[in-house]
């Protein structure tokens, strides 16, 4: 392929430790291609293992958040593989996603279909515009949901809805994706760049390590007993209270000032 992937996917780190991954194709609605899933792979593994990134943020450039798989434009290399050959950049992208350790947020600026939604769902938080709108469309070419899709929707939404979305393929607004519990906020389209900002921000500030445990348990939390939960919550305090910042966080507590979490 002639396009420079690099070019495709633009990465910015602000001081605050906030990571903005924009899928940068607006012409194709942000479809990703092969070499594509390999760079998002390896930024996702990237910001698992820099304690500096606290937050990642995923979007899309110009008017669409992501429009899937790229059908058309996977070259004649690729097409050439068999078919379980190329899912795996596919699949080895969802799973880099599903192991960063800090909160991950997905700002939904358009539309989100296929792939492009369940990489939106395979965020800790989704944010949408308006005038985003979310399908599984899967369906409509003859193909069958990926990118983590058959194992995120059922936990999100249930059994019964989800092979609603899978089966028909159908496309939802943004107000529909809410009323199923798919997205956390829906707001106004010229608000969605600040309400993001100030999540993400209030994110950053918050205590790494503590945000990390909370969110792998919560991960885990369907596919372990009550007990089981239990004891990784006490693990997690035990770890928390050797903490620097847990220290701090109860004197900020006591003499009545914001905290100030450095990640140790």
């Amino acid at each position: 392929m002639d396009e420079n992937p690099l070019d495709e996917i633009r990465v910015e780190r602000s001081e605050r430790g906030v990571v903005t991954v924009t899928l940068n194709r607006p012409a194709r609605k942000n479809a990703i291609h092969q070499l594509m899933w390999e760079g998002l792979r390896a930024i996702f593994q990237q910001v698992r293992e820099n304690e500096a990134d606290r937050v990642l943020v995923i979007t899309g450039a110009g008017d669409a958040f992501c429009a899937g798989a790229d059908l058309g434009g996977t070259g004649e290399a690729v097409a050439a593989q068999h078919p379980l050959n190329a899912m795996t950049p596919v699949n080895e992208c969802a799973l880099a996603l599903h192991e960063v350790t800090s909160p991950c947020i997905a700002k939904v600026n358009g539309d989100a279909v296929g792939a492009g939604m369940n990489l939106a769902l395979g965020c800790d938080l989704i944010v949408a515009a308006e005038s985003a709108r979310f399908s599984q469309v899967f369906a409509r070419r003859a193909l069958s949901v990926d990118f983590g899709g058959t194992w995120l929707l059922p936990r999100l939404i249930g059994m019964h809805r989800a092979k609603e979305l899978a089966l028909f393929g159908d496309i939802i607004s943004a107000a529909q994706a809410a009323e199923l519990g798919l997205v956390n906020r829906v707001v106004p389209d010229d608000e969605l760049d600040a309400f993001v900002d100030d999540w993400a921000g209030r994110l950053a500030k918050g205590p790494p390590l503590a945000l990390q445990q909370s969110k792998r348990m919560l991960s885990n939390s369907f596919s372990s007993s009550f007990a089981e939960a239990l004891e990784a919550e006490a693990a997690a305090q035990a770890l928390n209270f050797g903490s620097q910042d847990t220290r701090e966080g109860i004197a900020a507590f006591l003499e009545k000032r914001p905290p100030v979490f450095e990640g140790r």
